[in-house]
């Protein structure tokens, strides 16, 4: 498959490393030559120096042969008019824009076909909604949601006060009382799958753990992970994310306080969010923080543009003491340095559009028995997917204990319409299932549900 990358910002480089990796054959595009001569130097890509609205440069990036374009400039309306230029050249191409003014959201819906657009993707809003799920159920550090939101995989931290510190696996069902999987777990930055009853649990593991939904609250409980309901919420920057965040808690009855440091921003989302608080400061100042009452609020959210402005703030309110602490990230690639601080959980919007334009590149590839969903976990180690059970796949109605997986692939989940389970040998999916697989990333490439098995 041809795919076209314009713009080799933090997105685009990360989306030509994975494609790259996978096979895809990547052209990247974009005005500046030494990041693209870096990309051609790290990655198996080739590069052109142009203007990505501009037709010579869409021709000469190869646009007639090309399967994919994925617009991700800095400025949405280059990506979109390079979309539509593009799939003027080539009516069959698909095209993916990322679009992050929310000013655009309704024009974008209603004029898709006038841009020749099969997908916008909106980072900023994505972060948002991954952030909103975090704060209706504090205690864990990342949730990825899968089968309509029956199932989920969750990330807890293993720390001194845990209740599985020192625990075996085959202690687990014992200390949580209620049935899940343990999927990987990240230790000293490497994933591995607990294959052993005899597998301990280490201060400092990055657990991820598959679920169904409605058990999530008694797990969060039987760890004796003290939760409560948020009710009010501090967010630190007053950017998009701020605006889509801010706009769905307060809709949920929640009371919001935002601190930017922008007069003309300030205004301006006083005048988008009339119900929101919104003061004019700067959140590093301690001094602002202790006046506004920091300690008396359930969750902070820091979701400024600065990378380490975020993490100081964070790092703060960790050590005030605060229940629930969400960092915005722009860049999360050394997680080994992360896990060292104390940031509560982390949110990078650029890790999340990369795992939704990746899903839509495999479904393109594999029109019928793609994934449903695919997310990245463990700091990219290993993928979670859900595939639905359709007539072609090979091993329906046949247990599980009668089938046999290929390496690094485990069957966590599956969901009988309604109702979940964690599977076990006499488990097995029928037509119309959905299936979580989780793959550690290795030699076992996996797009389509019969490609799990040996």
């Amino acid at each position: 498959m041809n795919i076209i990358i314009a713009g080799d910002g933090k997105v685009g480089s990360a989306l030509a490393r994975q494609l790259s990796s996978e096979g895809y054959d990547i052209t990247v595009i974009d005005t500046n030559l030494r990041v693209l001569e870096d990309s051609s130097e790290r990655y198996d890509v080739f590069t052109v120096q142009g203007n990505c609205a501009s037709m010579d440069t869409l021709l000469e990036a190869g646009v007639r042969d090309a399967d994919l374009l994925i617009a991700a400039t800095n400025a949405d309306e280059v990506n979109l008019l390079c979309c539509a230029i593009a799939h003027g050249i080539n009516p069959k191409l698909h095209t993916i824009a990322r679009i992050r003014n929310p000013e655009y959201d309704e024009q974008i819906f209603q004029m898709r076909d006038i841009f020749g657009l099969s997908m916008s993707i909106n980072p900023e809003r994505r972060a948002a909604r991954e952030i909103e799920r975090l704060i209706k159920l504090p205690g864990f550090l990342r949730r990825e949601v899968f089968a309509k939101g029956r199932t989920e995989i969750v990330e807890l931290k293993i720390d001194k006060t845990s209740k599985l510190l020192n625990a075996k696996l085959m202690e687990l069902h014992a200390i949580i009382k209620c049935r899940v999987l343990i999927c990987a777990v990240l230790r000293d930055g490497k994933a591995m799958v607990p294959n052993s009853g005899l597998f301990t649990f280490q201060e400092g593991d990055r657990v991820f753990v598959t679920a169904p939904t409605k058990n999530l609250s008694l797990l969060l409980k039987n760890l004796n992970i003290i939760t409560r309901r948020v009710r009010s919420v501090l967010i630190c920057g007053a950017g998009n994310v701020c605006y889509y965040l801010a706009s769905s808690l307060l809709k949920s009855g929640m009371s919001v306080k935002i601190v930017e440091r922008s007069e003309a921003r300030c205004n301006e989302i006083k005048t988008l969010l009339p119900e929101a608080e919104v003061i004019l400061g700067d959140a590093a100042d301690p001094e602002l923080l202790e006046s506004e009452n920091l300690r008396n609020y359930d969750a902070l959210v820091t979701l400024t543009g600065e990378d380490e402005l975020n993490m100081i703030v964070s790092l703060y309110a960790e050590n005030a003491g605060l229940p629930l602490v969400i960092t915005k990230l722009g860049k999360a690639s050394n997680r080994n340095i992360l896990d060292t601080l104390n940031l509560g959980s982390v949110v990078c919007p650029k890790d999340l559009v990369v795992s939704n334009i990746v899903r839509y590149v495999r479904a393109m590839q594999n029109q019928t028995g793609a994934a449903v969903s695919v997310h990245s976990i463990a700091d990219g180690q290993v993928e979670a997917m859900e595939f639905v059970v359709d007539k072609n796949n090979k091993h329906c109605d046949i247990p599980l204990k009668n089938l046999k997986p290929k390496p690094n692939v485990l069957i966590a989940s599956i969901t009988h319409g309604a109702w979940t389970e964690i599977p076990n040998g006499d488990s097995m999916f029928h037509k119309g299932d959905s299936v979580v697989v989780v793959v550690t990333r290795g030699d076992t490439q996996v797009r389509q549900l019969n490609d799990i098995f040996e």
